[in-house]
């Protein structure tokens, strides 16, 4: 063996040492793999093993939350309500059709609540009738649709060129109900069904009454369609259709 194969060989000993040294003890303390499926694994991932106590998140109006399977203490997996399933139910009974139409609304618009909808409706009813009973087709324009405000236009128009006026007074709503939900296309509309009170008479030029009466509270049932487009910014709701019952 000559010089130059002693020197490599005492070089490849202290190598190996110096490797063992680093690499190849254990101390003990060594973190056990990752187990992503483990309940400490998912709390104390990336975190030194220490425990991190999970933080609430702030949710704002509109944003679309859906609700995830919980785990309990023994294992069994549970889905948090739905929020929106909730607020429906007070409106239409689980399984109809009534129900299955306002989930849909609710799906295309994530903001729709009934009981909100429900008291926007009852003021517009209120501003519509009003307006149409004193010819204000400035107020009636932002709440109808088109060939909703163009037919009350006409009737004003009609009555306009008859020179009759009619005498209104609001007394209240009695009932105002959802009968009816569905989105087509882009366009949510639901169907209200109002029960109100007012007086109403309308007298021709002469002043005398051609309709209804100036004292007596009638009592009326509308039957009301709002639609509105939930692509659009716009959150109001139009007036899309009329019936009134007898």
């Amino acid at each position: 063996m000559d010089i130059y194969t002693l020197i490599f060989l005492v070089l490849a000993v202290v190598i190996f040492w110096k490797l063992r040294s680093v690499l190849g003890q254990r101390t003990g303390s060594e973190r056990p793999p990752f187990d992503p499926f483990s309940r400490r694994g998912k709390d104390a991932a990336n975190a030194g093993g220490k425990t991190i106590d999970a933080q609430p998140t702030e949710v704002r109006p509109g944003d679309k939350v859906v609700p995830l399977p919980r785990r309990a203490e023994d294992g069994t997996v549970t889905v948090a309500p739905d929020p929106a399933a909730e607020r429906i139910a007070a409106y239409a009974p689980a399984g109809s059709p009534l129900a299955a139409g306002l989930a849909a609304v609710a799906a295309a618009d994530r903001s729709f609540d009934p009981a909100q909808f429900l008291d926007g409706a009852r003021t517009a009813y209120e501003m519509i009738v009003t307006a149409f009973a004193q010819g204000d087709r400035k107020a009636l324009k932002p709440l109808l649709g088109r060939e909703v405000f163009d037919g009350f236009s006409g009737a004003i128009a009609d009555r306009e060129q008859k020179g009759e006026t009619v005498e209104f007074s609001f007394v209240g709503i009695d009932k105002a109900e959802i009968t009816d939900a569905a989105v087509r296309g882009r366009s949510a509309q639901i169907t209200v069904r109002f029960v109100s009170k007012l007086i109403s008479a309308t007298r021709n030029k002469a002043g005398e009454v051609v309709d209804g009466d100036p004292v007596v509270v009638a009592d009326v049932t509308d039957v009301w369609t709002f639609a509105r487009d939930t692509g659009s910014r716009d959150p109001n709701w139009l007036l899309v259709a009329t019936e009134t019952v007898e």
